[in-house]
């Protein structure tokens, strides 16, 4: 102590107690007791934590001064003045001199009351005569030593029976070297048979003994070197790896900075124990410390679950940690996805706007198919050599089974080359952008190799520019960015197959010719070919239906349709059986070749032919009645020589007129009510130019699937599908059997009638020709039975397939029933029977 200090001391109780001033006495036990306190080195043996001892002087101003609160709010003002006050270095010692001058001073007794001091702080008693009293030699029943703790007896108790404490500056070496992983020399860490657990020993010696506290907070900051040991050597392991995913080199990259910068650390605390005047202490340590504690947790959590998670996976991982009410574990959280998902972020951004996937190490959400890898999908236009689609009308049937499989291949490309890993998409993405930003990389690679778009660079430009630098940090703007990108993509998809390979052209024909939207051509088709049908199937040659076809072309409208639409429009025989006639097995067929044949995939073309079948049976029945009428109606001068069968004929007509409504109501129902209400949804979609070519597709299932069920009355039960089908084909075989039997009993008139003619002739002396041998009596008979029984089970049949439209579970189907029945003629049919 210097010699200037019992001055300054005996200066400052001059001016802090009045009393002292003429009493000497008391200056002298005042000025004793503060270098006791001054003696006892308070602030070197405990931390400098100035907030809990301005705790502990305000509480200790509320219990001892009548007016608390007042002190209390003067003390703080005194004390915001000392902060300020930048001479003074030793701030937190000043406070606990005075906080244990004040404490020591109250637990004094005294007989005689002083006067106030300081407002906790009274003059120690006018009894006492020792200057230095021993720790040892003070009674129990006296005050203790002022200036010397509990903890600095009990040091100096040890020290006198042998065994003193460890000194603290080995401890601090020891930690040090435990914080990084090192085992010291007076603490060890153990190695466990489980290397999940964490233990670690001291080891005992003989001249020093570690205090219990000073063993906690060792355990305590040893905590933060295991965790370090763990991290460390999961990044050596992954360095040490070959195949290691790009997002894990990332984490790797991320956490070997954050324990460089905990190297700093460490190297600045080993140089602070060379330097005294630091005051660096085992609890300092571990306040200093506490922010890494906290890290190292987290990088240790993620160090795990790395383990067993795999790119988009880990990212979830870590992703779960920001729903976290602590702002430190939500802001290191932010600071390593914003690290660990660069990776992710440049595998999406090639993927979102040039439709390239670069994933070497299968991180990303979108996987490509291995045996589709290598596969492009190439227009036919695009190969050397070969033509740019089939050659006219000939040589179908051999092209189409030839190229079944690449169609099918082209359709799977589409479907199956890339898939959708829900597992590796991250949370902060959400399902529905992952989806679109599938959708928008199908879509580009789509146009960028099986369309081969010319234009792709002006897109590529405009999505540039929707674009930008995708983040974690941004995830409002990625949003705007995969959104700016799908409109771009299905914008230019939409153009792509609209405009260069002529979309609508190609299901404008499919409507016309194999829907049969061509009346004209369809009317040419079945006058041309009527006569042909009618013979065994295995007669008829396809180079004949084919020339046929063509001339029903050159004399419709349909001449006028784009020569690429009417290129691809064919003509052949399905496979038959014995007994099958030209009727049976006759059917048009369209071709379709990449890429349009994605979107009119095989599945497709089957549903039109089966709808072609359908509509060209009712187009013969509907044929056949006209014809049947025209015959009926127009030789009715004939039947006038045979007077006795016009009732005859007039319930032919009757018949004849209920069957043309059936045909022509159904026809009606599946042109008007059907088939053009499906077009023009399908239109409506086409033109908002909305959705990607998956949405393409959908809508052209829904179009087919539509027709499919409603022109062939599919009904939703199950097992039951096709009974009001099979029902309508046999109403329309009854209308064929009508028709044959009808135009029998019209030959037996006609010929009846000439017979008739050459016997007046004959009566006139008139020779006509040699005559005919009159009919027996049962061959009228014979010929009117089948006309009577068909036109009954005509009606029969027609009747019961109205009951159960009726009862359909489809609107339209129950409105056709209306159709049929306007005049609730098959129920008062009914009632009459």
């Amino acid at each position: 102590m210097s010699s200037s200090l019992p001055s300054s001391l005996e200066s400052l109780i001059i001016s802090l107690v009045e009393p002292a001033r003429n009493d000497r006495y008391l200056k002298d036990e005042l000025l004793l007791h503060c270098q006791d306190i001054l003696n006892s080195h308070i602030g070197q043996n405990h931390e400098s934590d100035l907030t809990h001892l301005v705790d502990l002087v305000k509480r200790q101003l509320i219990h001892s001064s009548p007016s608390g609160s007042s002190a209390h709010l003067k003390f703080t003002n005194l004390l915001s003045r000392l902060l300020d006050q930048p001479v003074l270095a030793r701030k937190h010692a000043v406070i606990h001199f005075l906080y244990a001058l004040a404490s020591s001073s109250s637990q004094s007794t005294s007989t005689t009351p002083a006067p106030s001091l300081l407002p906790s702080i009274v003059p120690p008693p006018p009894q006492r005569k020792t200057t230095t009293p021993s720790p040892i030699d003070t009674p129990s029943e006296t005050r203790q030593p002022k200036g010397v703790t509990k903890a600095e007896l009990l040091r100096e108790y040890r020290q006198k029976i042998g065994r003193p404490y460890l000194p603290e500056h080995l401890l601090l070496r020891d930690t040090l070297y435990l914080l990084q992983g090192i085992s010291g020399k007076y603490v060890r860490f153990s190695i466990p048979d489980d290397e999940s657990e964490y233990r670690f020993a001291f080891v005992e010696d003989s001249k020093y003994t570690i205090p219990e506290p000073v063993r906690t907070l060792i355990h305590r900051l040893s905590e933060v070197g295991y965790l370090y040991t763990r991290v460390e050597n999961f990044v050596r392991e992954r360095e040490a790896a070959t195949a290691v995913g790009m997002i894990e080199q990332s984490l790797c990259h991320h956490l070997q900075t954050q324990l460089t910068e905990y190297y700093r650390l460490i190297a600045d605390d080993r140089s602070n124990i060379r330097q005294e005047e630091t005051g660096l202490t085992l609890r300092r340590l571990d306040v200093w410390i506490n922010d890494w504690r906290l890290r190292m947790r987290m990088m240790s959590v993620c160090v795990e679950g790395a383990r067993d998670a795999h790119g988009g996976a880990l990212v979830n991982l870590i992703h779960s940690y920001t729903d976290n009410g602590d702002p430190f574990v939500r802001k290191f959280t932010d600071q390593l996805l914003e690290e660990v998902s660069k990776p992710f972020f440049s595998t999406l951004h090639k993927w979102l706007f040039s439709g390239d996937l670069y994933d070497p190490f299968n991180e990303f959400f979108v996987a490509v198919e291995p045996a589709l890898a290598h596969l492009q999908y190439m227009h036919p236009s695009s190969l050397a050599g070969q033509p740019a689609g089939d050659e006219g009308f000939g040589g179908f049937l051999v092209d189409n089974e030839d190229n079944t499989g690449q169609s099918q291949n082209g359709l799977r490309l589409w479907q199956s080359k890339y898939q959708f890993q829900n597992d590796m998409l991250p949370m902060f993405v959400g399902e529905a952008f992952g989806r679109k930003i599938f959708s928008t990389g199908k879509s580009l690679n789509f146009i960028r190799y099986s369309c081969h778009d010319s234009d792709w660079v002006a897109t590529r430009e405009k999505m540039s520019d929707t674009g930008g630098t995708l983040k974690y940090s941004d995830i409002n703007g990625l949003e705007r960015s995969i959104d700016a990108a799908y409109q771009v993509a299905s914008h230019r998809l939409f153009e792509v197959f609209i405009d260069k390979f002529k979309l609508l052209d190609h299901l404008n024909g499919l409507k016309h010719y194999l829907l049969l939207g061509h009346g004209d051509f369809a009317d040419q088709l079945m006058e041309a070919l009527g006569t042909s049908l009618t013979r065994p199937a295995n007669t008829l040659f396809r180079h004949n239906l084919t020339a046929t076809l063509e001339t029903a072309i050159r004399s419709s409208n349909a001449q006028n349709d784009p020569p690429d639409v009417l290129r691809r429009l064919d003509s052949r025989m399905l496979e038959y059986t014995h007994g099958e006639i030209g009727w049976d097995v006759f059917t048009l067929e369209y071709k379709v070749d990449a890429p349009i044949d994605t979107v009119i995939d095989p599945g497709s073309m089957i549903k039109y032919l089966k709808l072609f079948s359908h509509l060209w049976q009712m187009k013969r029945i509907e044929s056949a009645l006209s014809q049947g009428w025209m015959r009926v109606a127009g030789d009715s001068r004939t039947f006038l020589r045979v007077p006795e069968l016009e009732y005859q004929w007039h319930q032919i007509r009757i018949v004849n007129a209920e069957m043309i409504h059936f045909v022509r109501q159904m026809q009606a129902y599946c042109y008007l009510e059907v088939i053009e209400c499906s077009w023009k949804a399908l239109m409506e979609f086409l033109n908002r130019k909305e959705g990607d070519l998956d949405s393409l597709i959908e809508a052209h299932r829904m179009y087919l699937d539509r027709m499919v069920k409603k022109v062939l009355l599919i009904s939703p039960k199950a097992g039951r599908e096709e009974n009001l089908l099979i029902q309508l084909r046999e109403v329309f075989a009854t209308i064929l059997q009508f028709r044959d039997a009808s135009d029998n009993f019209y030959n037996y008139c006609l010929s009846e009638s000439v017979r008739r003619d050459r016997e007046l002739d004959t009566e006139r002396g008139v020779y006509t020709g040699r005559e005919n041998q009159a009919a027996t009596d049962d061959t009228l008979p014979n010929l009117l039975d089948p006309v009577k029984e068909y036109g009954a089970a005509f009606s029969e049949k027609a009747q019961t397939l109205v009951q159960q439209l009726q009862v359909h579970p489809d609107l339209d189907c129950r409105f056709l029933a209306v159709r049929l029945n306007f005049s609730d003629f098959y129920r008062s049919r009914k009632d009459h029977r």
